[in-house]
C-alpha cells in the first residue's frame, strides 16, 4: 500500500484506527480457550466486528513469538484472515527490530517477502540506534515503510529520548534521531513513532518531519489525548495513524466481547471523523 492509497483508507473510513493485536491468553475470554485455536479464535473475533472502522491492524509479534511456533501459527492464520481485506486496511508487524545490515536484510525477509517466511507486512517497526545501516535493507523493498521509533511515551524514554545535545543550538536527543534518520527514506517509505502521551511534544516533531505519517500507540488505555493528538500532529493529509489496543481488544471479557470492540472502534472512528472534518481532511 502506498502513501495515496492510505489515504484515500482514511477519507473513505473518516477515521485514522489503528488496532493493535496485543493477543494475551490470560486476557481472552474464557469460552475461547476450548477452541483449537483460542488466539486466532479471538482476532478473527476483533477484526470482523471492527474493519469497517479501522484502517491499519498492528500485531505486536512478541505476543505471538513468546508461544513458538503456535504463536507463529496463530500469527499466520491471523494474516490470512485479512487476506481478502488488505487494499482496505495497512498492515503493520510491531516488531522493533535493528540490527546490523545484513541481520536487518534477513529481518526485512521475515516480513515483507512472502514468497519466503509466508508474511506480507506493509510495514514494520524498527529501532533506530545502531544507525543508518541497520535500517537500510527494510527500505529496500517496494512499497513497504519502516516505522521508526523516534519518541515513545514509556517511563524510560527520559533515560535517552530526552538527553541535551550541545550543538549550535541545544536539542533533545530525539529531535536529532528525527533529524537524521528522515534522510535515510521519504515521506512515501518511513513513518515514525511518536506515544501519544508526549502529545505536547507532537509540535516539536511536526516541525522536523512536517510531511511524514506518524503512529502514535497511548491513546486509550494509557491515556492519551486523541483531540492533543490531532491538535498538534494532524498534517494536510491526516498524517496519522492512532493506535488503540486494550481499549478495544478487552472491553469485555465476557461472550460479548467482540460487540463491546465494536463499539469502542465505532466511538473513537466518531471522533477522529469530528477531527478529520476539522482540518478539512474530508
Amino acid at each position: 500500500m502506498n502513501r495515496k492509497e492510505l489515504i484515500n483508507n482514511i477519507k473513505k473510513k473518516k477515521s485514522f484506527l489503528c488496532v493493535g493485536l496485543d493477543t494475551e491468553l490470560k486476557k481472552i475470554p474464557k469460552h475461547l480457550l476450548e477452541t483449537e485455536d483460542p488466539v486466532f479464535e479471538f482476532n478473527k473475533a476483533i477484526i470482523s466486528a471492527t474493519i469497517d472502522y479501522a484502517v491499519a491492524y498492528k500485531p505486536n509479534i512478541a505476543f505471538y513469538e513468546s508461544m513458538g511456533v503456535p504463536g507463529w501459527n496463530s500469527l499466520q492464520k491471523t494474516i490470512n484472515y485479512l487476506e481478502p481485506y488488505r487494499s482496505e486496511v495497512f498492515l503493520i508487524a510491531d516488531a522493533k527490530r535493528g540490527d546490523i545490515g545484513n541481520t536487518s536484510a534477513q529481518y526485512a525477509k521475515t516480513y515483507f517477502d512472502k514468497k519466503v517466511s509466508g508474511f506480507d507486512f506493509n510495514a514494520v517497526t524498527v529501532a533506530p540506534y545502531m544507525g543508518e545501516d541497520s535500517v537500510a535493507p527494510f527500505l529496500e523493498h517496494h512499497d513497504k515503510w519502516v516505522l521508526l521509533l523516534a519518541l515513545t511515551s514509556n517511563k524510560g524514554a527520559n533515560d535517552f529520548q530526552f538527553l541535551k545535545i550541545n550543538e549550535p543550538e541545544p536539542k533533545y536527543v530525539f529531535q536529532k534521531v528525527l533529524e537524521i534518520s528522515s534522510k535515510w527514506g521519504t515521506p512515501e517509505n518511513m513513518m515514525f513513532v511518536v506515544g501519544a502521551t508526549q502529545a505536547d511534544m507532537l509540535k516539536e516533531v511536526r516541525k522536523i518531519v512536517p510531511e511524514h505519517f506518524l503512529l502514535v500507540p497511548g491513546v486509550g488505555a494509557q491515556g492519551g489525548s486523541l483531540q492533543q493528538v490531532a491538535e498538534f500532529g494532524m498534517n494536510r493529509d491526516c498524517g496519522l495513524l492512532v493506535n488503540a489496543s486494550r481499549s478495544i481488544l478487552y472491553a469485555s471479557g465476557e461472550k460479548d466481547f467482540a460487540e463491546k470492540a465494536r463499539e469502542e472502534a465505532r466511538l473513537l472512528q466518531s471522533e477522529m471523523e469530528t477531527q478529520l472534518r476539522k482540518f478539512s481532511i474530508i
